[in-house]
């Protein structure tokens, strides 16, 4: 938590003016009781009307600047807590663009999802009232009790054992409930995530009529939520009952002492009044400083979880300054390279090697779990290869800045991910700079250009959060026109056709050829039929390369690709 704290350097004026104007406020309010008793003792006991008007004056005086010294404060504190989260926001988003995928997939969206949202508001609430309440809370108490023993010594013995006994209860409810707030916070995160787990998966669960089942385990979780709310809520009730309790009783022996000195002579009727002000005043800034203090607690514990984020060092690091690739016969070389997940129990990769000339094709073939998307992922420096050597233009990958590296690709993703926005601005996504001519020639490369043009917008259109409004089909060739657009150098279709229908990817294929026919082509497919004419097909089974070759090659050579063949071909009879 500490650490975030940087954050906070730009607003340090606002930082200490908040609790300097708080500070202000609290002295003026503890001035108020005085007033009363002046009003009490020479006002209304000498019946002196103009003393009392004045002092009323005072009185209003007094409060006009509290009230200007305290909303001075909250903007003070509100503009300090708003601008330092929204620091904290972008400086956690930044870094997480900077995790590698392996972290990303042990942090899980969901973790991070929580720490951007939840987690930075109550760090926000929580640097809010740290600077509006941790100083004046204790402020007013002791200077209250210190008013008190200006005003009468004996009677301010009261005040030091109410104040004990209060800090026991209140602290001490507050040292229970502050794990359980922590335990809440736990189980509230199990909740926020099955309910996004529901919420995106809602059509597989309604697919395996798994409703009740997901509502089962959604009122479980949330029912021992609210049971542990209610626990602890019961707890933190008891708080006001009883510290009501203890100064009612010790406003009793307050009145009690207070009576016995005034009819001795020893105490004015005026000064008891502003004990019993001062008494008051107690009580209720030990229960604010209470309620603070779990607020500071539940922010630091979401403040701690932001800063676990912020520690985590990307196990992926890129050159400042790049390379460039040099003149070699291979443009894409793999030199004994193995890819083992962090976590797993073996190589999700091994030992390949491949060499690909530039404006190749590459075809990538295998069973399911045999590690295709894994290849083209280290290609693309996603993951680091745990063995060997990747390189582009004859330079190691890892030589390149993650600019340069990047703009050589041009990515197709198994998943189908569109944004909400035009097809214009889901498309400038692989060329910001583009414009209309090269979307749409990128779109007809991509045989999605019919279908865009029955739309009366056109490049208007508005597509839904994650393309919900386009077919499966739709949605794939979107997102190769997006890899098209940027003309990149190498080109990864991963599994990018599968919800196309045999036509529009053989026409699809035609169209790479006719107009993409220098670019590198990785094609990572199930299909046999749109890899079958590549200059090279890879062909993985359990993570092993089983075969490189042509395709008559491989069909004479490789029982692996012969068998994934003969599976989606009707063998024909030999003569």
């Amino acid at each position: 938590m500490k650490k975030l704290l940087r954050f906070l350097r730009d607003y340090r004026k606002e930082a200490f003016l908040s609790p300097f104007f708080k500070m202000v406020e609290a002295i003026f309010e503890l001035l108020v009781p005085l007033a009363v008793a002046a009003i009490v003792d020479n006002g209304i006991g000498r019946s002196d009307t103009a003393f009392t008007i004045k002092m009323v004056i005072v009185m209003a005086c007094l409060a006009v600047v509290g009230l200007i010294s305290s909303l001075t404060a909250q903007y003070f504190a509100a503009k300090a807590a708003i601008n330092f989260t929204a620091k904290v926001r972008h400086a956690l988003f930044e870094h997480i663009q900077k995790l590698s995928y392996t972290q990303l997939d042990q942090l899980g969206s969901p973790t991070l999802i929580t720490r951007l949202t939840s987690d930075l508001n109550q760090l926000q609430n929580g640097v809010n009232m740290t600077l509006r309440l941790f100083l004046r809370s204790p402020f007013i108490v002791f200077g209250a009790m210190i008013m008190a023993f200006t005003i009468d010594k004996h009677a301010a013995l009261i005040f030091v054992g109410t104040i004990i006994l209060l800090s026991v209860v209140v602290f001490g409810i507050m040292l229970i409930c502050i794990p359980l707030y922590e335990k809440i916070q736990r189980s509230l995160d199990d909740v926020l995530l099955i309910a996004r787990e529901n919420l995106l998966g809602v059509r597989v669960i309604r697919a395996f009529c798994r409703e009740q089942a997901e509502e089962d385990e959604f009122k479980d979780k949330n029912d021992f939520l609210t049971s542990l709310q209610n626990f602890t809520g019961r707890i933190s009730a008891l708080m006001n009952p009883l510290t009501l309790m203890i100064v009612n009783a010790a406003i009793i022996i307050l009145i009690y002492v207070g009576a016995v000195q005034v009819n001795t002579g020893a105490l004015t009727t005026g000064a008891v009044v502003a004990l019993y002000n001062y008494l008051s005043q107690i009580l209720v800034e030990l229960i604010k400083l209470a309620n603070l203090i779990i607020s500071i607690t539940k922010s630091a514990a979401c403040g701690d979880r932001v800063e676990a984020i912020l520690e985590i060092e990307p196990d992926m690091t890129f050159p400042d300054e790049t390379a460039e690739p040099s003149k070699s016969e291979y443009f894409v070389e793999l030199d004994h390279v193995s890819l083992r997940y962090k976590g797993a129990a073996k190589n999700s990769l091994s030992d390949i090697s491949l060499k690909v000339r530039r404006g190749e094709t590459i075809g990538i073939i295998g069973g399911t779990g045999s590690g295709k998307t894994s290849l083209v992922n280290i290609i693309a420096r996603f993951y680091d290869v745990t063995e060997g050597e990747i390189r582009i233009g004859g330079v190691d990958i890892k030589k390149y800045s993650r600019e340069r590296l990047r703009s050589f690709f041009g990515i197709v993703p198994q998943k189908a991910t569109l944004f909400k926005g035009s097809v214009r601005e889901n498309i400038k996504w692989g060329k910001p700079d583009a414009d209309d001519t090269e979307i749409m020639n990128a779109l007809e490369s991509a045989q999605a250009k019919e279908f865009i043009e029955k739309n009366n917008d056109g490049l208007d259109h508005m597509i839904d959060q994650n393309g919900r409004n386009l077919s499966g089909g739709q949605r794939q060739r979107m997102t190769i026109a997006r890899a098209l657009v940027g003309d990149p150098d190498i080109l990864i279709l991963d599994d990018s056709s599968s919800a196309l229908d045999f036509a529009t990817d053989a026409a699809l294929r035609r169209a790479l050829r006719n107009n993409f026919g220098d670019k590198t082509v990785f094609i990572v497919s199930q299909r046999a039929s749109s890899i079958m004419y590549a200059d090279q097909i890879v062909v993985l089974d359990d993570g092993e390369a089983v075969g490189i070759g042509t395709h008559d090659k491989l069909i004479k050579d490789c029982g692996v690709y012969k068998e994934i063949y003969d599976s989606q071909y009707k063998k024909e009879a030999v003569s």
